[in-house]
């Protein structure tokens, strides 16, 4: 906890953050709902070598006939190294597994994907030595944007991220895909109900920060550094009325042109990465 606000920063900060821990319930089971785009499948060429890196179980990777050039040699070996099943097949096969052709040719099949709870990402932290850095989003439906904010994460060094049971997409092959093996390395936790979530992390003494296009904190005079959740809203409708008013403070990213909204991706990169500069500039 801070003991002073530094020149030209704002906290709306709540110090009394005593009551004990309770635990959160997450949803760590596959929707039983059939989905298009499966969970336990894996495709690109990157992806697929860092699901091996990271020794998630493989049952079987499938190799298009005929590639046998650049980095899909080195993910068959490393498949051969790691005790996977390779098996040839014809391109329409792949296209029809993925309903994509851009699978460069490899597509695995995992098991699924486990989930974590909300504590884990915490103990994460704490066993690094760091603050927790957490990501919460209220809702996310674009699989592509889900992926690029887990990549982004990632590279800002996010110690998890949470997403909600309903309103959001699994951990599914485009979300794979786009995230380029970062989901390997993220601690991902779905729960049942946000706003309890965010409760959690309050009793661990971590500020909850929601982004709101209407807030009157601007999020460069904010001072997000130590233990912070950053709180995204759901695409279309932006933060709920209930997360909104258990954030502890609500902020803005200013806009200068004539488009009043940014896409949740990049939304969530200036946002993190504006903490990961304060974090590095009060060091």
């Amino acid at each position: 906890m801070k003991n002073s606000t530094p020149k030209g920063k704002t906290t709306g900060r709540n110090p009394a953050r005593n009551r004990p821990a309770k635990a959160v319930r997450s949803e760590n089971r596959r929707d039983s709902q059939k989905n298009e785009d499966a969970e336990n499948m894996v495709y690109g060429r990157n992806s697929v070598m860092e699901t091996i890196r990271s020794g998630r179980t493989i049952d079987k990777l499938f190799v298009q006939k005929g590639e046998r050039e650049g980095s899909v040699v080195r993910v068959i070996a490393m498949a051969r190294e790691n005790g996977i099943t390779v098996v040839e097949a014809e391109k329409a096969k792949l296209d029809s597994m993925t309903r994509s052709s851009s699978h460069q040719g490899v597509v695995a099949i995992t098991t699924d994907f486990s989930y974590c709870e909300p504590e884990d990402i915490l103990a994460y932290a704490e066993e690094k030595g760091e603050k927790p850095f957490i990501l919460l989003i209220d809702g996310i439906n674009d699989p592509r944007n889900l992926g690029a904010i887990i990549r982004t994460a990632d590279a800002a060094g996010v110690h998890g991220i949470i997403l909600p049971k309903r309103g959001a997409c699994g951990l599914t092959a485009t979300v794979y895909k786009t995230a380029a093996g970062a989901c390997e390395y993220m601690k991902i936790a779905r729960v049942v109900n946000i706003s309890a979530a965010i409760e959690f992390l309050k009793e661990n003494n971590i500020w909850i920060y929601g982004t709101d296009g209407e807030a009157e904190s601007d999020i460069y005079d904010t001072d997000l550094t130590g233990a912070a959740a950053i709180v995204l809203g759901d695409e279309g409708t932006g933060l709920s009325r209930l997360v909104k008013e258990r954030c502890d403070r609500l902020v803005s990213i200013p806009m200068a042109g004539n488009i009043t909204s940014l896409n949740i991706s990049v939304a969530a990169g200036i946002a993190m990465y504006e903490k990961v500069r304060q974090d590095r500039q009060k060091t």
